[in-house]
């Protein structure tokens, strides 16, 4: 698949950013993407999305991984596509993703500090951003 060639939606930048941070340590575990799933179905901002587009979404941050400009490349689509009064909401998201399966590698963390930058996020509002996906995702 051409990276180019895919017009993402909002909720296209949502989806991409919440594969990305899962993808970006190699392994895509289960509880990344139930959280992913169960994101999807259930938060308003994705009441009228295709689930179709799902697939093409994952393909596109697939092709866009094996890319030396990959992270580049999809910054920019986001910054693109996405409104800026839900660049914290992509930020929150992906911190749910990386947080679903109890640990953080070093590639999510650098792929976290990457969005902090890349989306313009406070590091006060992403401080309690952080701590909320933490809070979330604890066991007893």
């Amino acid at each position: 698949m051409d990276a180019e060639a895919i017009d993402l939606s909002p909720q296209d930048s949502l989806i991409a950013i919440m594969i990305a941070i899962s993808a970006s340590d190699e392994t895509i575990r289960t509880s990344e993407l139930v959280t992913i799933e169960r994101i999807v179905n259930h938060l308003p901002v994705f009441a009228d999305y295709d689930l179709e587009r799902l697939r093409r979404v994952s393909e596109f941050i697939f092709d866009l991984f094996t890319r030396e400009d990959g992270l580049d490349v999809l910054f920019s689509r986001v910054r693109e596509s996405l409104p800026e009064r839900l660049f914290e909401t992509a930020y929150a998201l992906a911190c749910d993703v990386a947080a679903a399966d109890g640990t953080l590698l070093e590639a999510e963390l650098r792929l976290l500090e990457e969005m902090r930058y890349e989306l313009n996020i406070d590091r006060l509002h992403a401080a309690a951003i952080e701590r909320g996906a933490r809070a979330r995702h604890m066991t007893v």
